[in-house]
């Protein structure tokens, strides 16, 4: 078992009997900054939740950004301001799919950002028997209408390591990305208070409820 697997399968006992028993669908939110494991976590939960024959989906954040990665990029280089949850992210968007999904759509349509020709574009997603939707991001515990907030408590500095093993690019070597990385960290330090459950850097599961 990774430290993800570990990880869902410490938080999925404590909040099994909320889903299984709330008549509209349970959002759960995954936030954490970059590198943290997000993604990964997302996926052990939507696996641990397979095993317990309940269905989930994961969305992610990364779509719902105004602009495209390089034009993003760009607009944070001439303009400093251009970053956090209100500024390059559509959190209205993001919540008002959420909304939708709650409020018992069977499709939703979700922003799909393919990397590598840069392009975005709008896709009808089924949600038909879809029980849990997690949604995983840097600022995702913003979102509004969610039953449970986690948040993985590890910082850049942290995660370096598996920064560079994903190898996106010259991050990791880019002064201009690690003052991006220091400035989302002062944005979201906070957020692990909104929290339901947060996730140590060394994978342990602290319940604040």
């Amino acid at each position: 078992m990774n430290p993800h697997e570990k990880a869902a399968s410490l938080i999925i006992p404590q909040i099994i009997d909320c889903i299984k028993t709330k008549k509209e669908r349970y959002i759960i939110t995954l936030a954490g900054e970059s590198g943290c494991g997000k993604s990964e976590t997302a996926k052990a939960l939507a696996t641990e939740f397979n095993n317990r024959d309940v269905s989930s989906m994961i969305l992610g954040q990364d779509n719902y950004f105004f602009l495209t990665p390089l034009a993003n990029d760009a607009k944070r280089k001439k303009h400093p301001e251009w970053l956090g949850p209100h500024k390059e992210v559509n959190i209205k968007l993001l919540n008002d799919t959420l909304i939708e999904a709650i409020n018992g759509s069977d499709t939703i349509n979700v922003p799909c950002i393919d990397y590598e020709s840069n392009v975005t574009r709008n896709e009808k997603i089924s949600i038909q028997g879809i029980k849990v939707i997690i949604v995983e991001g840097t600022y995702t515990s913003l979102l509004k209408h969610i039953d449970t907030r986690i948040f993985i408590d590890a910082d850049y500095n942290d995660t370096l390591k598996f920064r560079r093993l994903r190898s996106r690019g010259n991050e990791v070597n880019d002064p201009f990305v690690e003052n991006i990385l220091e400035t989302e960290h002062k944005i979201i330090a906070g957020h692990k208070f909104l929290a339901d459950f947060v996730i140590t850097k060394d994978y342990d599961v602290i319940s604040i409820n």
